[in-house]
């Protein structure tokens, strides 16, 4: 994973801890000024940048299919914060709450993926 930079000024290559990758915390979301970033596990936003020898065209496409995306992602998201605040609470606190919904995510996802790659074989 490339690293990501807090800062919008520098690249991931500059960035003072370009040695450490930051995991993500949250999707990825295309912010108010057209650039990919996604919360770091530090609590940091950051900005995805891109590789030196990127084609225009293809960021650009895909780009565009997270756009068409935007309004369902809103709408997973705005379920995902339903969800946390019907089981956040004494027994489970929130940040508990949320990484058991990120992995539960992840992993019933990757299944999904991994067993429409079985039937690709």
């Amino acid at each position: 994973m490339a690293c990501a930079d807090p800062d919008p000024g520098l690249s991931a290559d500059d960035a003072p801890g370009a040695q450490r990758p930051v995991t993500p915390h949250a999707a990825p979301i295309v912010d108010a000024e057209g650039r990919l970033t996604y919360v770091g596990d530090d609590g940091r936003r950051y900005v995805v940048g891109l590789p030196a020898d990127a084609d225009e065209q293809a960021v650009e496409l895909v780009m565009q299919a997270l756009r068409r995306g935007g309004t369902l992602f809103q709408d997973i998201e705005t379920l995902c914060r339903r969800w946390l605040d019907a089981v956040s609470g004494d027994e489970l606190d929130d940040r508990s709450a949320l990484a058991l919904l990120l992995t539960t995510l992840e992993t019933a996802l990757e299944d999904d993926q991994a067993a429409e790659s079985e039937g690709d074989l």
